[in-house]
């Protein structure tokens, strides 16, 4: 177990407020909810002080002070991720809070980037990038509480992926501070840069464990002229391969969104009254959501020019093309909508896995089958971005169940699931990462090799565990 040396908690809040101003520290339990309450309520560990530097130079003082001290930190953004990375594992940490650090430093929408510091919302980052008519193509459904920082250390996906990438594909170079206060300057705007190691590579997606990103650039696009979207029912997972193979052949890089979704999710989010109404031509056992995006000067009318032949040949059975901007919400809330609406129908196993893109289908069917077998009267609701193999393999728990009693028989589930995802060369974390809650998983999948090198690299960069103390490697 990981525990503070020999400061009590006063003592460290008085340390910390020396460094950053009694107003930037919250020691009082009471007040520390907002950054203790991680979204899926899994985690309950108190934190020894809430911390929320002004600078960078004030980041750099906690560190030093905490590496010298033995005391841990956790870096946070918006606390918005799903595998407990942000929040407490011993009670002992300290959280470092970025939201302070919320600038937009530059925006250069003619070269395509932009360098926000790590306290920027997604959602702010957004419109700093439209305001200069360019894009930022990076959309997740926390994107509103969201911070850059979180982002990037947990290297979000989202439903862009398919044309532009992940956080990590879209982030040019970052500024951060390691374990021992030092800084690494790595913020550019190269796209060559052969110099050795990518050292901003490794610092995405570390969950905080290597360095506390402050500030990163990131890639802009031009903004899209109009969007084309449509609502597309099918019979089944291997029908919307089909039809995602035909349209990024028409589209290419245009096609910036395929997702697959179940009946079950639609009928769950009418009977809680999520959605005012079914986004559908009608009942179907699948649906596709697909969105091309139209440059300025022409391209319009692909997707329907795709849709109407994926129609005569049988490769789907319907289709509703958005024809407002409020048909375009519907679609995108419903496939939005479609986790948070699980709990409100009861208790839900959740994965988050990818797999092949050609593998999707298989995925489902064995994966639905396995876990039948194991809970009857279970209610598989597999839906996600199809386009990069990236599903979101969620169960519901079968009517009548107690809630409790079907989580606690959760892990069979996990262990039919997660053997599936690895026989067919997945990933058992796509995109939310491992925190806190899949330690012991990556220890049992990861090869050891790759497990190795990631503990070298730890300790290399933070010899006394300072940051982020059990999270990805335990």
């Amino acid at each position: 177990m990981v525990r503070l040396m020999s400061l009590n908690a006063p003592q460290i809040i008085e340390a910390l407020a020396g460094l950053v101003g009694p107003g930037a520290v919250i020691g009082d339990p009471a007040r520390m909810g907002a950054f203790l309450n991680e979204p899926r309520k899994r985690f309950h560990q108190s934190a020894a002080a809430v911390v929320q530097p002004g600078s960078v130079e004030e980041v750099q003082a906690v560190a030093r002070w905490a590496n010298g001290n033995g005391v841990k930190l956790i870096p946070q953004g918006g606390n918005t991720g799903l595998v407990g990375a942000q929040v407490p594992l011993y009670g002992t940490e300290i959280i470092v809070s970025l939201t302070r650090l919320n600038r937009v430093r530059s925006v250069n929408a003619d070269a395509g980037n932009m360098t926000v510091e790590a306290g920027l919302t997604l959602e702010e980052a957004h419109r700093a990038a439209e305001a200069e008519g360019a894009m930022l193509p990076l959309w997740i459904a926390s994107q509103g509480s969201a911070r850059i920082g979180g982002v990037l250390s947990s290297n979000a996906g989202g439903i862009q992926v398919l044309a532009y990438g992940n956080a990590r594909d879209l982030c040019l170079g970052v500024e951060a501070v390691l374990a021992d206060g030092r800084l690494y300057r790595g913020l550019n705007a190269l796209k060559k840069d052969n110099t050795g190691y990518d050292l901003k590579d490794l610092l995405v997606g570390a969950e905080g464990t290597l360095g506390i990103i402050t500030a990163a650039t990131l890639k802009l696009f031009p903004l899209p002229e109009a969007h084309e979207t449509a609502f597309i029912s099918l019979a089944s997972p291997t029908q919307a391969l089909e039809l995602f193979y035909r349209l990024r052949q028409r589209a290419g890089s245009q096609l910036t969104a395929f997702e697959l979704m179940p009946r079950f999710g639609i009928d769950l989010q009418l009977k809680h009254g999520m959605i005012a109404r079914d986004p559908s031509a009608g009942p179907s056992p699948w649906y596709a959501l697909a969105e091309i995006s139209v440059p300025r000067g022409g391209g319009h009318g692909v997707l329907q020019a795709g849709l109407e032949a994926a129609l005569a040949d049988g490769t789907i059975t319907d289709a509703v093309i958005a024809e407002s901007l409020d048909d375009r919400n519907l679609m995108w809330a419903t496939r939005e909508q479609m986790s948070d609406v699980q709990s409100r129908e009861g208790a839900s196993i959740k994965h988050d896995v990818s797999v092949p893109i050609a593998a999707v289908p298989q995925l489902i069917a064995e994966g639905s089958a396995a876990v039948e077998r194991l809970v009857s009267g279970i209610r598989p609701c597999p839906f996600g971005h199809l386009g990069d193999g990236n599903i979101h393999f969620n169960l519901s728990q079968p009517v009548g169940v107690d809630g409790k009693a079907f989580m606690a028989g959760a892990e069979p589930v996990h262990e039919a699931i997660y053997e599936i995802v690895t026989r067919l060369g997945g990933s058992i974390s796509a995109e939310h990462g491992i925190g806190q809650l899949k330690t012991e998983l990556l220890k049992s999948h990861k090869d050891p090799v790759a497990l190795e090198m990631m503990r070298a690299i730890k300790q290399a960069l933070d010899p006394n565990g300072t940051l982020n103390p059990g999270k990805v490697l335990g």
